[in-house]
This record gives C-alpha cells, structure tokens and sequence, in this order.
C-alpha cells in the first residue's frame, strides 16, 4: 500500500514535526487546550508539507481541514472565515483533488506544474473581485467582526484556493498572503479573548510551511523545465 509519508525528505520532517511541536507548546501553554483548534491545526500542517511535494493527499486533508477551520470560525462569529471555508476552499479542494489525480507528473506520485497564462490572470481578477464583491455584502449584512479583514481574507483565499486548482506554483503565495491576514484575524480575535492566541501561532506555523512550499514548488518547476 501507499505510504506519502515515505516521500517526505529529512528536511521535511524536520519541518512537519517541529511545526507540530510548536503549535502543541502554544496550546499546552495557552492553559486552556482547544482539542478542536488542536486537531484543526495538525491537519492543516500535514496538508501544507503533502501540498509542498505536489502530493494529491494535500487536497483531501484540506476537505477535512476546511471543514474544522469552518466551526471554529462559526463559534466566533467570524462569518466570512466560517462562509469562505466551508461554501468556497472545501468544494474547490475537491476540485483541486480531481484536477491532480488527472494530471500527475511523470513519476506519477506528484501532480504536474502548469504556468499560468494570460488567460489564466485575467479569469483571477475578473472571478476574483467578483467573489470579494459578493462576499463583502453578505458579510456586511451579518455583522461580521473585522470587516475589512475578513474580506480581504476571502480575496486571498479565492486566489489561492483557484491557483491550486491550477496546479500553479503561485498557489502557496497565495496561501501565504491569506495567512497574514488570518494572523490579524486572530490578534483581533485573541484581544477580546486571549484563548485564541494559540490560533495565531497556528497560521504563523502555516505561513512558514507555505513559503516552504512555494520555493518546493519552484525548484521543482526549475528541474522539469
């Protein structure tokens, strides 16, 4: 049977278990651990090392992620997070997932990087700010905390849950800018309430394992080309 993990290089590991080390710390120190906050976190960390290799298991654990991350956001009342993870990345993750399993790269264990086009560029700003216009007045007509924020997140996480889908190695640039902005988020968050600081450190532990994925990517883009 398959093993991903087997694919994972020494750096990797490094990567993966000490991201989990960190959030587990930031948790265990917080005082009060949320196991759901908890989980959500190690899924996502897992889902961002396999989305480093190209690997397809990236976008099934995002499914599962998006579904966590979007009950989290629903108990703060953070709509736009709770609407955008659950009405619009886990459906696209799906997506993701059919359009890597169809084009895999030559060893067959990773999905084949596409440049994008002009074509391509264009479909983003014009579906892109068609998105954030939508979801900006159903956010405003709920009230959501951070208006601003939470809107900006949902440009950033269209971006970067579309260039994904593209198989473009933009796609953890795009997850990156998403996860400054949910870094702001959840300072907000945690002034009102301190509980949600570990949720902070989780999006910086992201952020890294991101821009990790990004210089994979492109390595990787550099060896085939």
């Amino acid at each position: 049977m398959y093993n991903p993990m087997k694919e994972l290089t020494r750096r990797e590991w490094v990567l993966w278990l000490g991201s989990l080390a960190v959030v587990l710390a930031a948790n265990l120190l917080a005082g009060d651990v949320d196991p759901l906050t908890l989980v959500a976190a190690f899924v996502g960390i897992t889902s961002l090392i396999f989305a480093a290799k190209g690997n397809v298991w990236a976008q099934i654990l995002m499914v599962l992620f998006s579904i966590l991350y979007g009950v989290i956001s629903w108990r703060f009342r953070y709509w736009g997070e709770m609407i955008t993870y659950l009405g619009m990345t886990l459906p696209m993750a799906v997506w993701s997932t059919v359009t890597w399993l169809r084009n895999p790269a030559e060893n067959g264990r990773e999905v084949a990087i596409q440049r994008l086009t002009g074509r391509h560029v264009l479909g983003l700003v014009i579906f892109g700010a068609a998105v954030t216009a939508a979801f900006y007045g159903v956010l405003r007509a709920l009230d959501t905390p951070n208006l601003l924020f939470s809107t900006v997140s949902i440009t950033t996480s269209f971006l970067a849950a579309s260039l994904t889908m593209l198989r473009s190695s933009y796609y953890a640039l795009g997850y990156a800018s998403n996860d400054v902005v949910l870094i702001v988020l959840w300072l907000l968050a945690a002034m009102e309430d301190p509980a949600y600081l570990p949720v902070v450190v989780n999006f910086a532990i992201f952020l890294l394992n991101d821009l990790y994925g990004f210089f994979s990517w492109r390595k990787r883009e550099a060896l085939h080309a």
